[in-house]
């Protein structure tokens, strides 16, 4: 019995310490699409910004939106991808190196995708100490310090999920970063919508999120050469 246990012990750390399989790039020859748009109804909530210092570079005292909803209602700037996706499409070439610059005493953009294991350049455009922190969940993911302007650090993305980024010289400073599994993503436009291509026949878990209302998750099935037409609303939950 106790060689059981030691074996079962085994196995466990074993499961805890061996890496996910990746992710692997097929010929998708009768994919389906997925579209839609996000809308967010209601009241657009805002938070108060209250620079502390720099002001000269960061500005005054102002409201920002939490939501960022067009005329139509549609949400701009939410992920929308698929989860466990073991085969599909190409990842698409970046055309530029994938950046985060702190600028103006904010982060630019606010929200991306990268595929996980990327590299990311993190650039300070102020005159100003900026130092970058990133964090999947509670566990800090990069630790930046940028104390000169015109600095330009690397750092690669190694886990997949959602990064929260703020900067702990200046607390308000925040943005979000999705390190992808699979090139199954998008990111909503100004009117809310979102196309995601080439998906292999299958049934899937999509995941739309936005930083204030959090995840949705929908079920959805693809069938060959199929379009799909997906109207979602995001709600914050109680």
């Amino acid at each position: 019995m106790r060689c059981l246990r030691i074996g079962i012990g085994v196995l466990v750390v074993l499961a805890s310490v061996l890496p996910v399989q990746s992710y692997q790039e097929v010929v998708v020859a009768d994919g389906g699409t997925i579209s839609g748009k996000v809308i967010y109804q209601g009241a657009v909530p805002t938070r108060k910004i209250i620079p502390t210092k720099d002001r000269d570079v960061c500005g005054g005292i102002r409201d920002e939106a939490r939501v960022v909803v067009g005329p139509d209602k549609g949400v701009h700037g939410a992920f929308v991808y698929l989860q466990d996706v073991a085969q599909g499409k190409a990842w698409a070439q970046a055309e530029d190196p994938y950046e985060l610059n702190n600028e103006q005493c904010k982060f630019w953009p606010h929200v991306q995708v990268i595929p996980v294991k990327s590299e990311l350049d993190i650039i300070n455009s102020d005159p100003v100490l900026h130092n970058t922190h990133g964090f999947l969940g509670r566990r800090t993911v990069f630790n930046v310090a940028l104390p000169d302007q015109g600095m330009r650090i690397k750092k690669r993305l190694r886990r997949p999920g959602i990064v929260r980024v703020e900067c702990d010289a200046h607390g308000w400073m925040l943005s979000w970063i999705y390190a992808a599994e699979n090139p199954y993503y998008a990111v909503t436009t100004a009117d809310g919508t979102f196309t995601i291509t080439d998906v292999p026949p299958g049934t899937y878990t999509l995941v739309a999120w936005q930083e204030y209302t959090g995840a949705l998750e929908i079920p959805v099935t693809v069938s060959e050469k199929e379009v799909i037409e997906l109207p979602i609303e995001l709600k914050k939950a109680n």
